[in-house]
């Protein structure tokens, strides 16, 4: 029989030790995980066939400005929900606790990277636009104010390499 692995089994190694609200948090983790793996397992196949159907059945363009909407937009899904899943996983582990700002904002920067992708950008107004832009900017501004250089300056300067004599 294959062993779990180690962290799961510390996880219910320690089961009894955590609070009532840890355990709490912790299962809401495991359920999270669970809808979103299907949610990945659903939108993989989907994907599939629309590749399998636009390329090959129809032998259209990849190329295609639509096509590559459609095709790349599923990635970005995709990618969105395997980096929100793998973001849980610290939660269900106790590695980390249950909001990671930065992890946040990153996931915020791919759903708006998808939606550049997808959105026909001729159909829009400026207004739309210029919003978009807006959050794009903001979501930066944020991450970069969180970056780790940015949040641990301890006001001491880095020591020099050593100078091999």
């Amino acid at each position: 029989m294959k062993e779990l692995p180690r962290n799961w089994t510390d996880i219910r190694r320690d089961w009894s030790a955590l609070s009532t609200y840890q355990r709490f948090e912790t299962t809401v983790a495991f359920v999270l995980t669970a809808v979103i793996a299907a949610v990945i397992v659903i939108a993989l196949g989907r994907l599939i066939i629309t590749v399998v159907d636009t390329l090959i059945v129809r032998a259209l363009n990849p190329l295609d400005h639509d096509i590559f909407q459609s095709v790349f937009g599923g990635i970005m899904t995709l990618l969105i929900a395997l980096e929100f899943n793998h973001t849980l996983q610290y939660v269900i582990t106790r590695e980390k606790g249950i909001v990671q700002a930065r992890v946040v904002l990153l996931i915020a920067q791919l759903a708006l990277a998808r939606k550049v992708i997808v959105t026909d950008l001729t159909g829009v107004s400026a207004g739309w636009l210029g919003a978009l832009a807006g959050l794009i900017v903001a979501l930066g501004i944020a991450l970069w104010l969180l970056t780790p250089s940015r949040t641990r300056r301890s006001g001491r300067r880095a020591l020099p390499a050593r100078a091999n004599h």
